[in-house]
């Protein structure tokens, strides 16, 4: 009778209530810590969408600037339409190509004054000699190991290459208007550049006057 009445009793009450206790301590500190990887998880998603919008918004405002600065006008190779040169969207940004010839040059006319360039528009003659667009797409023969500051370098100061001990870059590019760009429209550039479909072109090197 003792026993029965000892676990109808208090001790028995108080081991529930003890039972009870722990287990609502478990519960609560499980879910807190739910909460908390939920929070971190949140955190890291919303980083990596940022990250991931911010590259988007700056691709998209390089696309804009190289399109109305005019970057494919050299730079794309071109066929002859109806209304005359017509880029070729498989091969934009990728400079003069490799394989093309150029044709026999009229040199009393260089003589006379006048700068010449190619059907495509993607090779120069004048004073300086011949000279290339080059290739600015991501592949190894073109921008592929390019760093920003050697882009930077190459759009600000002119450098080939964008490395510091080198020649400068020859017309037509126009480097001198862009030193007073600002930075963030640089890297707007650099990224959408960047995000080109690689086209495997090796450009050829500058070629002298004298050498014509």
């Amino acid at each position: 009778m003792k026993l029965l009445q000892s676990i109808s009793g208090k001790p028995l009450l108080k081991l529930c209530l003890f039972s009870v206790s722990i287990l609502t301590i478990i519960l609560f500190g499980s879910c807190k810590e739910e909460k908390k990887e939920n929070f971190t998880k949140g955190i890291s998603l919303n980083t990596i969408e940022e990250k991931k919008s911010s590259t988007t918004e700056y691709e998209n405002r390089g696309k804009y600037l190289v399109e109305i600065i005019g970057c494919h006008d050299c730079h794309s190779p071109k066929k002859l339409g109806e209304r005359g040169p017509e880029m070729i969207t498989e091969l934009a940004f990728s400079g003069f190509q490799a394989n093309n010839n150029l044709p026999s040059l009229n040199k009393q006319a260089l003589e006379e004054g006048w700068i010449l360039m190619n059907q495509d528009l993607t090779a120069f003659v004048g004073p300086w000699g011949v000279s290339y667009a080059a290739n600015l797409t991501p592949h190894d023969t073109g921008m592929g190991t390019w760093t920003f500051q050697q882009f930077k370098r190459a759009m600000v100061e002119g450098k080939y290459k964008g490395q510091e001990n080198t020649r400068m870059l020859l017309p037509p590019m126009p480097w001198q208007n862009f030193k007073d760009i600002k930075e963030e429209d640089l890297k707007a550039m650099y990224f959408y550049f960047k995000s080109l479909p690689p086209v495997a072109n090796v450009v050829p090197p500058v070629k002298p006057l004298k050498d014509l």
